[in-house]
């Protein structure tokens, strides 16, 4: 896997002091810029797009919420929608890595078992899931669910 992260400075398309652009292995770009620093604007972002924190608490919440539909699917569950809703807390002082995180996940199905969903989290948390083990080395993550029939 590679991703190359370009700085793309004050002077182009972002205009922002702190922006940068990813071009993914697989020939995705995406957009990052910093927070807005209002003591010294030119060392900051603009907003215009997600930091590169959000980035990797949403990639964690995508690689968890792919393991429990793929899980719920492999034991022939009928799981229509999977959402997670991921909170965070974060060091004071650097580097501010996530100390906290939970997820909050609400599955949707017809007759989805509890005890199916319950697994299929745990089993994404311990066992499958690279993005949340790597963050649980100096996060506490914590998990909850909800099942929707639908």
């Amino acid at each position: 896997m590679e991703c190359t992260v370009s700085w793309t400075g004050a002077t182009t398309g972002m205009r922002s002091g702190m922006g940068f652009v990813a071009e993914t292995g697989s020939g995705h770009v995406l957009n990052m810029d910093g927070a807005p620093d209002e003591k010294n604007p030119a060392n900051g972002g603009r907003n215009q797009a997600p930091r590169p924190m959000e980035m990797l608490l949403a990639g964690a919440g995508g690689c968890t919420a792919y393991d429990v539909v793929l899980i719920l699917k492999r034991g022939r569950h009928e799981v229509q929608g999977c959402s997670v809703q991921l909170t965070s807390e974060r060091a004071e002082t650097d580097p501010k890595v996530f100390t906290k995180i939970h997820m909050q996940f609400t599955v949707s199905g017809k007759n989805l078992p509890q005890a199916a969903v319950e697994r299929a989290i745990a089993m994404s948390h311990d066992k499958y899931c690279s993005a949340t083990i790597m963050l649980g080395k100096t996060a506490e993550i914590t998990t909850g669910f909800e099942i929707v029939e639908a």
